[in-house]
């Protein structure tokens, strides 16, 4: 692979430095001296030019490289990991002043929004699993966005009935992508639940960003660069990251956000409502409706907003050898999907398949274990794509997870596993005449994930979104509206004219791979014991690959959570092309591969083998026996923080 930018992580955290925004922590920003400071991680960056094998229209976000030889970090009572430095230092400071999981949960999302606008922010949309460890419960909250009340069938598909036209520029970019977010009632209602500090107090550290300015990340550039000329369509957008003259704006330049902080500072006083009524809300009804640059308007209306309610939904909770794991249900598969794979595994001795030459990397995967993980998710995915959608609009087989996720079916489902050939494409299991169909996933590009464990034993694992680079284009009031509603099927029937399950629908949740993840340890008697490993990834489609190999790295082959998540990334869809991550160090990713001996048995085992880069942002927290270590993405430019010393 081509690596065409190097820099060092002290040089990163300089860009950082520059706009003021991690004084407090050590003079020496690769050194982690005292509480919260930026943490040793990594000798250097590779950050790679986007390329076509970072083409957004096919992959989560761009590619922009690897950190080599990373190391996990220690932390004793708590820590916190997510996808930007200065993101995981605002909500490590909430911490260290005694805050709750929920709590650090509003200032890293509020941050992000603005130092990874690409990938997440208040106008998209999170699912979140909370660990409250006074009444050992999981809590799994929903923030997906809805289709307008007017949506019909064929919202994505065209302008009306009446005129079959395709919604212009296009589906994503059009005012038709929009759903109405959900990701600050999701804080709220969690904030209710479980927070302790006041509310406005957490949205001090994204105001003051916003007000005195912040460095543009390499990452964040990188995006910026591949999106310009959608974002030129958009005259708020234009003007935040891009030039007078329409060139993007580039990394270590300094950008303030007067807008965002203004409404920000209006949430902080009274609340989510002060989003989803009033000026703000009229705002974002007003920038979906444009038909400027001759974009398609949104149907969203001030009603939509206003109904909107976040959800507590029950969470997908299985076992694992001797562990549970905890996931999000629908209108996520991830959960369901994460299960499933991790089920047909289980009849399979995993343990005896880790990874050879292991180093901080994580080594070279064995091509059986590949395999079998591979073919383990075409299975799992067969029934997600079949059966899982908005169980609000379409029950799941039995009406719960249990059918798809029962013991002895996967068990049926593990044995259609040739270990010597992968079938290519799976068949979803047979659960009657359900009137649903199979339909494509929808890619979900612009995401981020946060996990999150507090002094008190409180654990979160949030995924959040906008859907794809930048979300539809849309920018107003300082934030990005996403464009989540391209995660429905466009056609809302089947050849055979069997409606799809996850079709557009009035009201209705778009099915997600979104998958955060809480694993507990098992007591003798069976009950759920110790929370253990905290998990997730952004990622699209292909988020449920990325947790499980990282819960086989964690719980079968016992890598510590840096080498977890550093590994090689790799899985399947339901399709017959296996990703094996060109990005990786340990993977020789010239000539299509043709040289590297993992892709070379796949090949000869019937995979197509992808090594085209990939871009998961998974973090990984695992407790031991005096407090936390972890492990942050070396896709991307995340951190895991904490009190160290």
């Amino acid at each position: 692979m081509t690596r065409t930018r190097h820099l060092t992580s002290a040089a990163a955290a300089v860009l950082l430095l520059t706009a003021g925004l991690l004084t407090g922590c050590s003079d020496q920003p690769s050194a982690a001296s005292g509480p919260c400071a930026d943490p040793p991680n990594g000798t250097h960056v590779n950050a790679a030019a986007p390329t076509a094998s970072g083409d957004i229209a096919n992959n989560p976000e761009v590619g922009t490289g690897y950190r080599t030889d990373m190391t996990s970090v220690r932390t004793h009572t708590y820590a916190v990991s997510a996808a930007n430095p200065v993101a995981t230092q605002a909500a490590c400071r909430v911490l260290a002043a005694g805050g709750t999981a929920a709590d650090a949960l509003v200032a890293v999302q509020l941050v992000l929004g603005l130092v990874e606008p690409q990938a997440t922010g208040i106008g998209g949309g999170a699912f979140l699993l909370y660990y409250d460890a006074a009444t050992r419960t999981v809590d799994a909250y929903d923030g997906r966005e809805t289709a307008p009340a007017s949506a019909t069938e064929n919202y994505l598909r065209w302008v009306s009935d009446t005129d079959r036209t395709t919604p212009q520029p296009n589906t994503r970019a059009s005012g038709r992508s929009i759903g109405v977010p959900g990701v600050l009632r999701l804080l709220e209602r969690a904030h209710t639940d479980h927070g302790k500090q006041p509310w406005r107090d957490l949205f001090t550290p994204a105001i003051d960003l916003a007000s005195h300015g912040f460095a543009i990340s390499p990452r964040m550039a990188a995006e910026i660069a591949a999106s310009a000329s959608d974002l030129a369509h958009d005259d708020n957008a234009k003007a935040y990251f891009l030039h007078p003259d329409g060139s993007p704006k580039t990394a270590g330049a300094t950008i303030t956000n007067p807008a965002m902080a203004k409404a920000l500072g209006a949430i902080a006083t009274d609340g989510a409502n002060a989003f989803y009524t009033g000026p703000i809300a009229q705002d974002i009804v007003t920038a979906a409706a444009t038909t400027s640059a001759g974009r398609t308007p949104s149907r969203l209306t001030l009603a939509d907003l206003s109904g909107y309610q976040a959800k507590k939904r029950t969470a997908v909770c299985t076992d694992y050898r001797t562990h549970e794991l905890c996931g999000m249900s629908g209108p996520s598969s991830g959960g369901i999907t994460v299960a499933s794979a991790l089920g047909i595994l289980q009849n399979f001795d995993m343990a005896a398949l880790a990874p050879q030459h292991l180093d901080r990397n994580g080594g070279v995967p064995t091509a059986r274990a590949v395999h079998l993980i591979s073919e383990a998710e075409r299975l799992a995915y067969a029934d997600r794509d079949k059966y899982v959608a908005d169980p609000d609009f379409v029950p799941l087989p039995g009406n719960s997870p249990d059918a798809l996720l029962n013991p002895d079916y996967l068990k049926q489902r593990a044995a259609l596993i040739d270990p010597a050939h992968s079938m290519g494409t799976a068949q979803p299991g047979d659960f009657g005449p359900i009137p649903v169909a199979t339909g494509p996933q929808p890619p979900e590009h612009g995401t981020s994930h946060i996990s999150v464990v507090d002094r008190y034993g409180n654990a979160a694992t949030m995924t959040t979104t906008v859907e794809s680079a930048f979300g539809s284009f849309h920018v107003v009031d300082g934030f990005v509206l996403n464009n989540q509603l391209t995660d429905f099927s466009a056609n809302p029937t089947a050849a055979d004219g069997t409606p799809v399950a996850n079709r557009v629908q009035p009201g209705k949740r778009p099915r997600s791979s979104m998958s955060p993840t809480l694993v507990f340890d098992r007591n003798p008697d069976g009950s759920r014991g110790r929370l253990s490993y905290v998990t997730g990834s952004p990622g699209g489609g292909m988020i449920p690959q990325f947790v499980v190999k990282t819960l086989v790295a964690l719980l079968d082959w016992n890598l510590d959570p840096q080498q977890a998540v550093s590994l090689a990334d790799f899985g399947a869809s339901n399709t017959p092309v296996t990703g094996i991550g060109g990005e990786d160090p340990d993977i020789d990713a010239t000539a299509n591969g043709d040289n590297n001996p993992l892709v070379q048995q796949l090949r000869a085992m019937g995979h197509q083998v992808s090594v085209v880069q990939q871009s998961s942002g998974l973090s990984a927290l695992k407790r031991t026996s005096d407090g936390w270590i972890g492990g942050a993405d070396p896709r991307r430019e995340g951190a895991v923080m904490g009190d160290s010393n």
